[in-house]
């Protein structure tokens, strides 16, 4: 029988979806399990999409165009114009099945294999997976929760580069922190890549969500100045709350990277028909959807920070942006204490599932303490979310 490749063992399971089978069996059982785990909100969709589904008269379901729908390319441009990036043309932008694809496109676009891409940890997990696929290594620069997970100085940050850096990828607003880089840092980051010649990856997808008046600084300002460096990653899924229609796009003003990102998307033909119709209508969708949507998650946010810090034991940095948080808790492994949350712990019959903080570091070690929490619940289940985690902890340390 042959053997299974070797390569296969390096993609490591998502620490945001590797308890499920303990949460299936919870509500198999009858428990009510509040998801807290991943970034899939209850926020509904604009009705504008929906509408499209609702009136569907097109039979056969065909192919699209590789690049991306016309109408789509189109509305994305528009939406790119009305943040004030009117240079962005419809050529500058490929559309991709879900901002994952834009990862793993640019990780392959810019990285041999064996090249280093420098993160910041804690990191968007699933970045690991692209990776590990691409044949490229993470190198982690750590951040603290006690900077509210601010990036460290230039020096600290040039130090980890070497000949085989060839970029630097962030997330900004962040997942899995909730940190809104300023405009300082941000500049730091592109006179960095200036200076050694690397490419910037900017993960974009939380843009619109920032709190406490603070606005998101984004890499597409800085687009002209590096034209060949800078690449923004982007996402339908959680500004509109289409995480399900598999909808990103990749941005970039350099002309040999689309041109090869567009091989990559021919080889896998094309992304939905359907879903791009539906998200084209993000140019009849008001703007203050968005508004609405903001103000929503920032209420949430209150009320689970204000939450978190009554908890004896707990860690936590008021988060600045997107919808997730790192939280310190009073355990000594947060993985099995997350397990024991979906195996052991009931109170009225109901727990809450949250998400091993481990998987968002490179480093060994570190997070081991820590958990992410995603508030995608509207504020009544988030309190009660709270209670059943004060009740879990005070029960877990009595049992240990």
């Amino acid at each position: 029988m042959p053997s299974l490749a070797k390569r296969l063992e390096s993609v490591p399971a998502s620490p945001i979806r590797k308890l499920v089978p303990y949460a299936q069996a919870a509500k198999k059982s009858g428990t009510k399990v509040y998801h807290l785990n991943i970034g899939d909100p209850d926020i509904k969709t604009p009705e504008e999409m929906i509408g499209v589904l609702k009136s569907w008269d097109k039979n056969p379901i065909s192919y699209e165009l590789s690049q991306g729908s016309t109408k789509f390319l189109e509305a994305l441009t528009w939406y790119y114009h009305s943040l004030g990036f009117t240079f962005i043309e419809t050529k500058n932008i490929q559309v991709t099945n879900g901002g994952s694809e834009a990862i793993s496109m640019a990780l392959f676009a810019t990285c041999e294999p064996g090249d280093e891409v420098i993160v910041f940890e804690p990191f968007y997990a699933n970045y690991n997976s692209y990776a590990a696929l691409n044949g490229v290594k993470i190198h982690a620069i750590t951040t603290t929760i006690e900077s509210g997970f601010h990036l460290p100085s230039k020096k600290t940050i040039e130090k980890a580069i070497n000949d085989k850096t060839k970029a630097i990828l962030f997330c900004n607003p962040n997942n899995p922190t909730g940190t809104v880089y300023t405009k300082e840092e941000i500049e730091m980051l592109v006179d960095i890549a200036t200076e050694h010649g690397l490419f910037l990856l900017s993960d974009e997808v939380y843009r619109e969500y920032t709190y406490d008046g603070k606005t998101q600084v984004s890499l597409l300002s800085y687009m002209p100045k590096v034209p060949d460096q800078a690449i923004v990653l982007d996402s339908m899924s959680k500004r509109y709350s289409l995480c399900g229609a598999r909808l990103g796009a990749l941005v970039s003003l350099n002309p040999n990277l689309l041109a090869g990102v567009l091989r990559i998307a021919q080889g896998r033909l094309s992304s939905g028909f359907i879903d791009q119709a539906m998200a084209s209508e993000l140019v009849h969708v008001e703007n203050q959807y968005i508004v609405n949507v903001q103000k929503e998650y920032e209420l949430r946010r209150d009320a689970l920070f204000r939450g978190l810090q009554s908890i004896p034991g707990v860690t936590v940095r008021k988060p600045e942006g997107a919808f997730y948080v790192i939280v310190g808790l009073p355990v000594g492994d947060s993985e099995a204490f997350c397990q024991w949350l979906l195996t052991d712990f009931r109170d009225q019959n109901e727990t809450i599932m949250i998400a091993p903080a481990g998987g968002f570091y490179a480093t060994v070690g570190k997070g081991k303490n820590e958990v992410r929490i995603a508030y995608v619940l509207n504020t009544k289940d988030l309190k009660r979310s709270i209670d059943l985690l004060r009740i879990a902890l005070s029960l877990y340390n009595k049992t240990k």
